[in-house]
């Protein structure tokens, strides 16, 4: 079997670039790796998205998905035949017919919710979120420097709330391939004890990491070693 590619899938507020770090080190050990660009429209039209791009890579691809990219790989991955593993980051855990929201309703309210900016856009009534710049610190990488930050608040992507709400309508892929699960422990973005218990939902190896929702960022050698450890199993 040919070595797999590693395809990263950022989520909500972020984009591509979030993985820099992590493919840095991916590549340093020989790995094929490439950041997509997540739509953040919706979780079916997303999901398709990523599910086409990964069908066309030649070869194995293992999926890795943040935040919100963590459903839509959950939905790529059961879509696309040649997924062989996914690596869930600081991220939702859904199953058939939940959605990302549902997903932590038991869980209490993370900082996030109160630092929610919904504005409307085009060809939607549902709003797009963005997270109030003066907020973007304390809610996403608190970890990082402030500049650092600053940066990554002037340049974040919105999600549509309705990609948030929508449910997963496919069978996930963890119930068919094998799932890493990187948690952070101080993430102030999707409650830490919610990622704990979709990684245990899941059936998946799990990794605490100490760091903010940003640990792409903040913590790089912690998230590619998880990503190394799916690849090398692999085989």
């Amino acid at each position: 079997m040919p070595a797999p590619t590693v395809l990263l899938v950022h989520g909500a507020f972020a984009d591509g670039s979030s993985w820099s770090r992590v493919i840095d080190r991916l590549q340093a050990e020989g790995v094929s790796a490439q950041a997509l660009a997540n739509p953040l429209r919706g979780l079916t039209h997303d999901g398709e998205y990523v599910a086409n791009a990964a069908a066309q890579v030649e070869g194995p691809v293992v999926l890795v998905g943040h935040s919100y990219g963590g459903p839509v790989v959950t939905y790529a991955g059961g879509s696309a035949p040649n997924v062989t593993a996914l690596v869930l980051v600081a991220s939702f855990g859904v199953d058939y017919g939940v959605s990302a929201l549902g997903s932590v309703a038991e869980f209490p309210e993370s900082e996030l919710n109160s630092a929610l900016e919904p504005r409307a856009y085009p060809g939607s009534e549902s709003p797009e979120l963005y997270i109030r710049r003066d907020r973007f610190h304390s809610v996403f990488a608190a970890d990082l420097p402030e500049e650092e930050t600053a940066l990554l608040a002037a340049t974040q992507r919105p999600v549509a709330l309705a990609g948030l709400n929508d449910v997963l309508e496919v069978e996930p892929a963890w119930k068919t391939i094998p799932v890493w699960f990187a948690v952070a422990t101080q993430d102030h973005t999707i409650d830490p004890n919610s990622q704990r218990a979709a990684a245990a939902r899941l059936g998946a190896t799990t990794v605490e990491v100490e760091g903010s929702h940003a640990i792409a960022l903040s913590q790089p050698d912690a998230v590619a070693a998880l990503v190394l450890a799916a690849v090398r199993a692999q085989g």
